[in-house]
């Protein structure tokens, strides 16, 4: 049953959707973690070590976060995946492009793959950067999490590579919410209006959310 699901477009479609909806649940709690480093170094750095106690004495130490990067690794794969797949099924059908576009078209629909593209991508960078320090500038410096973001967004290619993928993000998010809405039946005509502005309001404050931390470390809010 669950072979005949995902080799289903509508199976793909709700794993998507599904997937989406967690890695979205996560960014939220992820901006809102980041805006902590407003707040000073001192700060930030507990936030920081109490991602890795969180559940203890229950939980050994750091387990609840990789519990949690094990979930969004899950749903990251499963969502890249099935994109793919959708992609390459919709191109089956269709072999010849359309002579005339569609007028309806959002700029955020016709980017969504070079969207997902550019944020796979920019995980990558982020995990080597801010995680494992491999492509860090500055030296990267265990158990301090603050002097990391702040060595950075003092490059301007660390401002320029996050800005832009929270740029992807907020498009991504905009039309990703409201799609994974329809998909997931919550969508009709008498709500259409309101999850679309859900979906923008959404996508506007994570992107500002995001993008405050580089832009307080470029003007010295954060130093």
């Amino acid at each position: 049953m669950a072979r005949t699901v995902w080799d289903s477009s509508v199976g793909k479609k709700t794993v998507m959707a599904v997937s989406g909806l967690i890695m979205l649940l996560y960014l939220v709690v992820h901006m809102i973690g980041n805006l902590k480093i407003f707040f000073g170094a001192g700060e930030f750095n507990h936030y920081a070590h109490w991602l890795r106690t969180v559940g203890e004495p229950f939980m050994h130490y750091e387990w609840t976060l990789w519990l949690i990067r094990i979930v969004l690794v899950v749903a990251v794969i499963a969502h890249a995946v099935s994109a793919y797949q959708l992609s390459r099924r919709d191109i089956k059908a269709r072999p010849s492009k359309y002579v005339h576009k569609k007028r309806r078209s959002t700029y955020a629909t016709r980017t969504m793959r070079w969207g997902g593209i550019i944020l796979a991508l920019f995980i990558v960078w982020h995990i080597l950067d801010l995680t494992t320090g491999t492509v860090h500038s500055g030296g990267f410096q265990e158990g301090h999490p603050y002097q990391n973001v702040v060595d950075t967004f003092s490059t301007w290619y660390g401002d320029t590579i996050y800005i832009v993928a929270m740029l992807a993000l907020g498009l991504h998010v905009r039309h990703g919410f409201w799609s994974a809405a329809q998909t997931l039946g919550a969508g009709s005509r008498s709500r259409d209006r309101a999850l679309k502005t859900v979906a923008n309001v959404l996508a506007l404050l994570l992107t500002a959310g995001f993008i405050a931390v580089p832009v307080g470390v470029m003007t010295g809010v954060v130093s």
